[in-house]
């Protein structure tokens, strides 16, 4: 997982914000028949309540956001990394919380705490789990659990990223595939198998990501295989040279590595055209997703209310520590408040 990138957050505080007035009937009478001045300096007061009012209730949604704990999920779309998503999540918190601000930059120091378990691919969409709060402790129970994944395989190339965003490599005959030859050789790609891991991924090799490597046209060599799990795997829908899977998995696994292997062992190449996790832990795309117009303060909220539920209580008080792993695995960001952001953002990655 690659380390989320410090936000820089500009306030506007030095600025003066134009607020609407409201105005009355009986309001307006009373300005009409009130001389020049007195009716500037009423306008003036009522332009400072209703500032004052402003400044106020961006206090209290300042207060609430800080008091956000807990985990919940959002609704990654393809484009962006599981990090810039995360950006910009924050982005939009601090921005309705009117955060940094002089009001916050004359308390003691405030951090919001957020970061996201369980990386999906750029090209990937679906389930992603956040972390805020005292909830990012979680996230390391989110990357041991199981996910779920729909994706779909196309037959007959291969890419140096084993999905359709890489370079085509090979290409092989695939005509002769049938559904049953799917369906024969699944068993292989379930339970407790090997599996070795995408030269373009999230592990690193000294220090940094294989695939800053490989964009850099450095030699990498290949990470040996590992043991990764498999609960389930079903072949939902066969359209040569097309073919759509449903795969329940552990933590570590790669679904572009399972589709590239069983384009070997169907003696062609594979390579995943489209991948959607539509279950992370116990959070689901279709029930717990925040979709982005969802985003909000208060409906991350409600969120962190709903999904309460779905863990065990000794689980949400365990305090549990990011296991050490040569793969970067778990984003948390500590923004601090107390001071204007820029370069030197408080951010830090566990």
């Amino acid at each position: 997982m690659a380390a989320s990138e410090a936000a820089v957050m500009s306030s506007s505080s030095l600025k003066t914000d134009t607020f609407p007035v409201l105005e009355t009937a009986g309001t307006v009478a009373a300005m009409a028949a009130t001389p020049p001045a007195r009716a500037a300096a009423a306008v003036v007061a009522v332009a400072a309540r209703t500032g004052s009012e402003a400044r106020v209730s961006k206090a209290a949604l300042a207060t609430k956001l800080l008091s956000l704990s807990g985990v919940f999920a959002v609704h990654k779309p393809k484009g962006p990394t599981s990090a810039e998503l995360l950006n910009r999540l924050k982005e939009k918190l601090l921005a309705e919380a009117g955060m940094p601000s002089p009001e916050w930059t004359k308390r003691k120091k405030q951090t919001l705490k957020i970061g996201h378990g369980g990386t999906l691919d750029s090209a990937a969409r679906g389930v992603l789990v956040v972390g805020i709060g005292s909830g990012t402790k979680m996230l390391t129970s989110m990357l041991s659990g199981s996910k779920r994944y729909i994706a779909i395989g196309e037959l007959g190339k291969a890419t140096d990223t084993l999905d359709s965003t890489g370079k085509v490599t090979e290409e092989k005959p695939y005509d002769k595939i049938t559904q049953e030859d799917i369906e024969g050789i699944l068993q292989k790609f379930t339970g407790n198998i090997m599996q070795v891991p995408p030269l373009y991924s999230a592990l690193k090799k000294d220090g940094q990501r294989l695939s800053t490597l490989m964009k850099r046209g450095e030699v990498v060599e290949a990470k040996p295989a590992r043991p990764v799990t498999v609960y389930s795997i079903s072949l939902q829908k066969f359209q040569p040279p097309f073919f759509t899977l449903d795969v329940e998995c552990g933590g570590g696994f790669y679904i572009r590595s399972l589709v590239s292997d069983i384009g070997k062992e169907l003696s062609s190449c594979a390579n995943v055209l489209e991948l959607t996790r539509t279950k992370q832990g116990p959070f689901t795309l279709e029930e717990h997703a925040l979709p982005e117009d969802k985003w909000t303060i208060d409906d991350i909220a409600q969120s962190l209310e709903h999904c309460s539920s779905l863990f065990p209580a000794e689980l949400a008080l365990k305090k549990s520590k990011p296991e050490k792993s040569n793969e970067q695995v778990l984003s948390c960001e500590y923004i601090t408040l107390n001071e204007p952001k820029g370069e030197d953002d408080v951010i830090k990655t566990c």
